[in-house]
């Protein structure tokens, strides 16, 4: 059987490891190209869009692909949408591994938003934010002003910093809670801006931000495609198994 596994995970990764080695499953991956130098996924992988919904469709026809397994960030909705769309119009497979959303414990002082826009009405001028919600998303806090934005970014940008006051920080993962925490503490953070991917790989932050009593802006996730979802590696690796 052909699968398509939408990457760009942590659990994207570790599916396409465990898979590589099911013989009865020929897979390629895809990733959107957001990160230039990606680590590899140990099966073919394809980097770059698929030109819209025709395009994902002549795609999924013209490699024989027999089921989809949409293993992409919480926040790439737009892309989830469209791949299950597609997939239900062509009557291929088609399911998403949704890992559980962060949930506050005690200790934590989260102020959900909606957007990232909302920001700039919780968080109060003067402040200095560690932004952990990415590059491609900067120029939505232009609304901004007067708070000091220190991006956390892997690779280096190629252009200059897009806010009035902050600057890009290069860092790679992974953190633990120790570098966490003498970071915030060394940058002399006020709040943390972080989106709800959920997972134990960038946890550190928010575990970091409740031991120093720091405020969480925490972006909510977008509306996901309906129908069934899977939260773990094992049943995403059972569904597969149950394809072919």
């Amino acid at each position: 059987m052909r699968l398509l596994l939408l990457a760009g995970t942590m659990e994207a990764r570790q599916l396409a490891g465990a898979l590589a080695n099911e013989p009865r499953v020929t897979v390629i991956a895809s990733l959107a190209g957001a990160t230039r130098t990606p680590r590899t996924l140990g099966v073919a992988t394809r980097i770059g869009g698929f030109g819209g919904a025709e395009g994902f469709g002549d795609f999924l026809q013209r490699e024989g692909i027999r089921a989809v397994l949409d293993a992409t960030h919480p926040f790439a909705a737009d892309m989830s949408h469209r791949s299950a769309r597609v997939c239900h119009d062509l009557g291929v497979p088609y399911m998403q591994f949704l890992r559980p959303a962060w949930m506050p414990a005690p200790g934590d002082r989260w102020t959900f938003l909606n957007t990232e826009e909302d920001a700039a009405r919780h968080i109060p001028e003067g402040a200095r934010v560690f932004v952990a919600t990415g590059r491609q998303t900067l120029q939505r806090y232009a609304n901004m002003t007067g708070r000091y934005m220190i991006c956390r970014q892997i690779e280096q940008s190629e252009g200059p910093f897009p806010l009035d006051q902050g600057y890009f920080l290069n860092s790679r993962p992974p953190f633990s809670l120790e570098s966490e925490t003498i970071m915030l503490r060394r940058l002399e953070i006020d709040w943390l801006l972080v989106k709800n991917s959920g997972g134990p790989a960038s946890r550190a932050k928010l575990d970091a931000a409740r031991r120093l009593s720091l405020p969480v802006a925490m972006i909510r996730r977008p509306l996901q495609p309906e129908g069934p979802k899977l939260e773990t590696v094992a049943a995403a690796l059972a569904w597969v198994r149950r394809q072919i």
